[in-house]
């Protein structure tokens, strides 16, 4: 499970992220917006930054932006370990994916929802994860699109042992389980968190019934499982 940042308390954004972490949860999801890529303003470098001196955990930072080269670096410098890029934002993916590890960082690149598999088959073998939105992105709390979930089937198959596959938006008590049996391995939750009364029970809740889906379904299971390669 990694929390997003997004449905936080911005009040009480170190107790709830203290709070998270403490109770096993070794990723930070960050939803990075920018007002042009998507309809929406989230947070940035400052706010980042601020955290990266409270919290050990691993801050996986979705670039929602559409100039991700440009703004690579600034982020890393903040404290993120991870930058994933989306497709539709960039020319030449490959150019990105050379300067993101030029930086330090792992590297992922985003699929919006109607976007296919073929449009990042050129660059896939050289990521380290590959983030299937599950909603539009731009705002939390939306409703689960189930139609990615073949999506998410054909990247299992076609992703190495140690890629990850992420899946973001609209997890939830009612989705999880079917997003974990179709073999993603991160799993982005923010209302079904921070939106709780019990951020920490909410957290445990998930990803025990992820957990319990996957062997289930004879699906892949590791220890650790939510840190891309590379970190």
């Amino acid at each position: 499970m990694a929390p997003s940042l997004l449905a936080a308390d911005f009040s009480r954004l170190e107790e709830q992220v203290a709070g998270v972490e403490a109770a096993g949860a070794e990723v930070l999801h960050l939803d990075v917006m920018d007002g042009h890529f998507v309809p929406n303003i989230s947070f940035g470098i400052p706010v980042i930054a601020s955290l990266r001196k409270r919290s050990r955990m691993f801050f996986d930072a979705h670039l929602m932006i559409v100039d991700p080269m440009r703004y690579a670096e600034p982020f890393v410098k903040a404290g993120c370990d991870h930058l994933t890029f989306h497709i539709e934002t960039v020319e030449a993916p490959d150019r990105v994916i050379e300067h993101f590890r030029s930086l330090g960082v792992s590297v992922g690149v985003s699929l919006n929802p109607t976007t296919p598999v073929e449009s990042i088959e050129a660059i896939v073998d050289n990521v380290d994860m590959v983030l299937v939105m599950s909603v539009w992105p731009g705002f939390g709390g939306q409703t689960f699109i189930a139609e990615v979930l073949p999506k998410v089937e054909i990247l299992r198959e076609r992703l190495a042992s140690h890629q990850r596959l992420e899946i973001d938006g609209g997890i939830d008590v009612d989705t999880v389980a079917e997003a974990a049996r179709a073999g993603a391995d991160v799993l982005v939750a923010g209302s079904a968190v921070f939106g709780k009364p019990d951020p920490v029970g909410a957290m445990k809740e998930l990803h025990r019934l992820a957990q319990e889906a996957v062997k289930a379904g004879g699906g892949r299971v590791e220890p650790h499982a939510a840190k891309p390669s590379g970190d």
